[in-house]
């Protein structure tokens, strides 16, 4: 009897202290702490529940999806998929930081890349709502050095300002370019009012996706708050709606603390575009991405007939069969053959990839955060239209080629 309780208790103790592998957490009828599954936001949105047949038939599709598409060594970061604030699925792997060994949690805050436009365009329509600045005002009324008279806050916003791009600078200017130099948003108005690069294209006349329209909106936001753009996405979006481990990088006090990025293990360095914000350097997670996405549900945070001129296409209109299109802030694909349309936002910056796919049609948040240098996290638009839509024409065998290599994407 004695030998047996030993034993008993020395493979308590061994299984106890043993390794454990984190496991995504998959919720499957009423075995869960309900508490810990559903994301809720200070804001009044009217959602029904999910009930547990809907979790038990759609988990299993999503848990295959993670484990086929996602999980990798390759990968690193937080995934996702919440419907009405309820989470059906959730995983994260690799590290924040390899030199620590700081694993990536829920509460691990990712570098967004360009996911940071939905929030920055998001903060102008609560200034437009508030009626402190207006869509088609010229840029010129706020930022009066801006060399380009007839580009409005509207064409920043749908990227058909025709600027060009910050990355390009160094090529329109040659020998005078300081490649040492840690530019701030100022010095991007401050180059452009000096040197006036010549537009890509006539103002208005078609799409071209261009960060430095993003930069310019920061300052315009910081113009009409009166408020660093730190202190205004925080007063205007963060903190009412609890994101508490949201935040805008700071690059003079943030390097050492926040997240790293990586392609395969050797950490991607700082460069001079690492101080820009507006167009990326928002650093979140994926619980507080559903947290905003839950508030674009609500009218006491953001008037509805406002928020669905962010979800309509400028530059497809007259396209008989449009494949892709952006509104304000925010990406669309048509699936075929159906001609349904996908709203979505893809981001790369350094080793950073990463995707938000809000599905409003079911009220269904998906997201995806990686800061290991890698295509996988843009496969949550094949599993979004596979699983969430009708008939797609994508198969479950393709990954997007959303990754366009020439900025924070």
């Amino acid at each position: 009897m004695k030998v047996a309780l030993v034993t008993f208790f020395l493979s308590l103790f061994f299984y106890i202290s043993g390794p454990r592998e984190k496991r995504p957490t998959a919720f499957f009828g009423h075995a869960e702490n309900r508490d810990s599954t559903s994301i809720t936001i200070p804001f009044h949105v009217k959602m029904g529940g999910v009930s547990d047949h809907y979790i038990r038939s759609v988990t299993p599709k999503i848990d295959s999806f993670y484990n086929k598409w996602i999980k990798s060594p390759y990968y690193s970061g937080g995934f996702i998929v919440a419907k009405n604030g309820r989470i059906l699925y959730e995983n994260y792997q690799g590290y924040a930081d390899t030199r620590t060994h700081k694993e990536i949690d829920s509460l691990t805050g990712i570098h967004l890349a360009s996911v940071s436009k939905v929030l920055t365009a998001t903060a102008v329509l609560k200034l437009v709502q508030q009626d402190n600045i207006m869509l088609d005002q010229k840029v010129t009324d706020w930022l009066p050095q801006f060399p380009y008279k007839d580009i409005t806050i509207r064409m920043l916003l749908n990227h058909r300002s025709g600027i060009q791009p910050y990355s390009s600078f160094s090529a329109l200017l040659k020998k005078q370019w300081n490649n040492r130099k840690v530019l701030s948003n100022q010095d991007i108005l401050d180059l452009l009012a000096k040197h006036k690069f010549r537009q890509l294209f006539h103002t208005n006349t078609r799409f071209d996706y261009c960060n430095t329209n993003y930069v310019l909106l920061a300052l315009i936001i910081e113009k009409a708050t009166g408020q660093n753009y730190r202190q205004a996405m925080q007063s205007l979006i963060f903190k009412p709606l609890g994101m508490k481990s949201t935040y805008v990088f700071n690059y003079d006090t943030d390097r050492e603390t926040a997240s790293k990025s990586y392609k395969g293990n050797a950490q991607f360095p700082w460069d001079q575009f690492d101080a820009l914000y507006g167009d990326k350097n928002i650093y979140s997670t994926p619980r507080d991405l559903v947290k905003f996405d839950l508030a674009t549900y609500s009218p006491d945070f953001i008037d509805q007939k406002l928020l669905q001129e962010a979800y309509v296409g400028y530059s497809a209109g007259n396209t008989a069969k449009p494949v892709k299109d952006y509104g304000l802030g925010m990406r669309m694909r048509f699936l075929q053959p159906t001609g349904e349309k996908m709203i979505y936002h893809n981001g790369w910056w350094h080793g950073n990839n990463t995707s938000f796919v809000p599905v409003r049609k079911d009220t269904i948040t998906v997201v995806c955060l990686g800061n290991k240098y890698s295509n996988r996290p843009y496969a949550t638009l094949n599993m979004v239209s596979n699983l969430f839509y009708k008939k797609p024409k994508t198969t479950a065998s393709e990954i997007p080629s959303e990754l366009e290599l020439v900025g924070a994407e």
